[in-house]
């Protein structure tokens, strides 16, 4: 069998790594359909930037997967540079030894995954054995580099990547999980350690480590993705891409200064966004989805947002990452022109504006996604804890005289008045209680999903456990049943859906929802007509967000029914 034929016998089916990818494990290891979607990105940028010019045809371009795992992204860059390089290197393994020692790279993230990827490379878990497809290579290792890093310890957390040493400080017979790539303090000095001083990169890609225990409660975990794309960054590569958690749009735990960051950075120039990570990874659950970017060095300008779920329609659009007034990234290309009608509809009404027309009145591109303090339904939810009682709070079963009913993680208790040090002024209030945690969808992320756990009426000499927020004061019981079938609109829970990055329903996430006057029951109908939402729009609304339906108890007590999320 000549070398021609042995080498694209790789390509055979099943393809292992495509296996690999399907199985349930620790590592979120790449399908390399994912790769080759990611690449096909990659390439399409470079020929728009070098005058329709083939990137796989330019044999001095250097590619780093900096976390490589199963060597998938190596791998399938491999396979296009031997088929793009034929025409000026017809020998085969002149052509592949030139791939393989000139421009491909790769860092093992473990020992056991940089064995992988050069046995998915070279074809041989030894880049100088006999079987190699590579020949002139003095060592094992090859490009693709693993070597034992340990985490730097200080107060009982590592320095460069915030782990726990209580978890991760395990001796020697297990891995360290301290990534080289990102435990270094000088990154372009590291790398010139490990492949020498004249080594620039053109392209940096990859699927990085997510996240490591950080020793809080339970299962706490602290995200570290970000760090390897601050460092890659670093390096400065032409291009960068590299598929994440999506997370990040809307900040949290270790992630707000990231998210400030990129959506500032205007050389992200394409965002892929899956609103569900099992349609990336098969098997996985990673609650919120992921995406994956490109992010152009010496091209900066606006940004292509593309969003895919399932079998919906895939939504594009050509935006800035941060638009004005906003302090997150909004997810849905058909959220955000819904959300820049409600804002110049509530502009409008403080302004007293003549127009009725958003779209004559106002440029979209020139809306600021901001509503005036006055006009924020976030001004009426409480904070965590509205009344200093903890989740783990429980009150007595029987109420004595004077005491006060409290909603609590389990039901309802009663609690002495005079026990009672932090929200006094709202015990005798009409009031809607939130459960602080929205209803999960497992980690399937599926649509159309509920957005908000059920509220309901809060009476006059009542209270709550950390477990719910409390939305209020309302004088009167109407207007409590007011503001409550306004919660239970589909527009309103999609105003929310937009700044909620994960299941826990904040102040915060209130941010985009007007308020209302509270005089009336309120429907999808009269929000649709009072911010012109199109029949397209209300199709996507109604396709992400599953309705609330207001029913009246036995005891006359306004509650919110539905069924629950499949």
């Amino acid at each position: 069998m000549n070398d021609q034929v042995s080498f694209t016998l790789r390509g055979r089916n099943p393809d292992v790594l495509t296996c690999i990818a399907n199985l349930s494990n620790d590592e979120v290891f790449t399908p390399p359909e994912l790769a080759g979607r990611m690449l096909d990105m990659l390439a399409e940028a470079w020929g728009q930037d070098h005058g329709g010019a083939d990137l796989w045809a330019d044999k001095t371009v250097r590619f780093l997967d900096p976390f490589t795992k199963s060597g998938v992204f190596l791998r399938e860059i491999t396979s296009r540079l031997t088929e793009g390089l034929a025409l000026q290197m017809p020998d085969l393994q002149e052509r592949v030894n030139h791939i393989l020692t000139r421009q491909v790279f790769g860092i093992g993230i473990t020992k056991l995954t940089s064995l992988l990827a050069r046995r998915s490379v070279y074809c041989s878990k030894y880049a100088n054995g006999a079987h190699s497809i590579a020949k002139g290579f003095d060592s094992d290792a090859g490009n693709i580099w693993f070597e034992r890093t340990e985490h730097t310890w200080v107060n009982g957390q590592c320095t460069f990547c915030g782990a726990s040493q209580a978890a991760m400080d395990r001796g020697e017979a297990l891995e360290t999980h301290a990534y080289a790539f990102i435990h270094a303090d000088n990154i372009k000095t590291r790398m010139t350690e490990l492949f020498g001083e004249t080594m620039q990169f053109d392209v940096i890609i990859g699927n990085p480590p997510y996240q490591l225990t950080d020793g809080g409660y339970g299962t706490s975990a602290a995200p570290i993705y970000q760090l390897f794309v601050e460092h890659a960054k670093a390096l400065e590569p032409r291009y960068l891409s590299m598929v994440i958690p999506a997370r990040w749009f809307s900040g949290g735990k270790g992630l707000d200064e990231f998210r400030e960051s990129m959506l500032a950075d205007n050389r992200l120039r394409s965002i892929a966004d899956y609103l569900s990570a099992a349609d990336v990874f098969p098997g996985v659950g990673l609650k919120g989805g992921v995406c994956y970017f490109l992010w152009n060095r010496d091209h900066p300008g606006l940004c292509d947002v593309s969003t895919h779920f399932k079998d919906w329609p895939v939504s594009t659009a050509t935006r800035p990452l941060m638009e004005n007034g906003a302090d997150i990234f909004v997810r849905f290309n058909e959220g955000l022109s819904i959300l820049k009608k409600v804002m110049a509809t509530e502009r409008q009404s403080v302004s007293q504006s003549v127009s009725q027309s958003v779209s004559q009145s106002v440029s979209q591109s020139e809306l600021a996604l901001k509503l005036l303090e006055s006009k924020r339904f976030d001004q009426l939810v409480s904070s965590l804890r509205p009344f200093g009682l903890r989740t783990f709070f429980r009150g007595n079963s029987e109420k004595c005289e004077g005491d006060v009913a409290v909603y609590q993680n389990g039901g309802v208790a009663y609690v002495a008045r005079d026990a009672i040090t932090a929200g006094t002024e709202l015990i005798d209030k009409w009031k809607i209680y939130v459960g602080r945690a929205a209803p999960g969808t497992g980690n399937r992320d599926t649509y159309p999903h509920r957005i908000l756990s059920t509220p309901f009426i809060g009476e006059p000499g009542s209270i709550c456990s950390e477990t719910y927020l409390c939305i209020c004061p309302f004088d009167s019981q109407s207007e409590a049943e007011s503001a409550l079938s306004y919660l239970t609109c589909r527009l309103t829970r999609l105003l929310i859906l937009l700044h909620k990055p994960s299941q826990d329903t904040t102040r915060k996430v209130y941010t985009f929802v007007p308020t209302q006057e509270w005089t009336k029951q309120w429907t999808d109908k009269d929000l649709y007509a009072k911010y012109g939402i199109s029949t397209s729009e209300i199709e996507f609304i109604e396709k992400v967000v599953r309705p609330m339906e207001l029913t009246i108890d036995l005891f006359g007590d306004v509650a919110a029914g539905e069924s629950d999320d499949e």
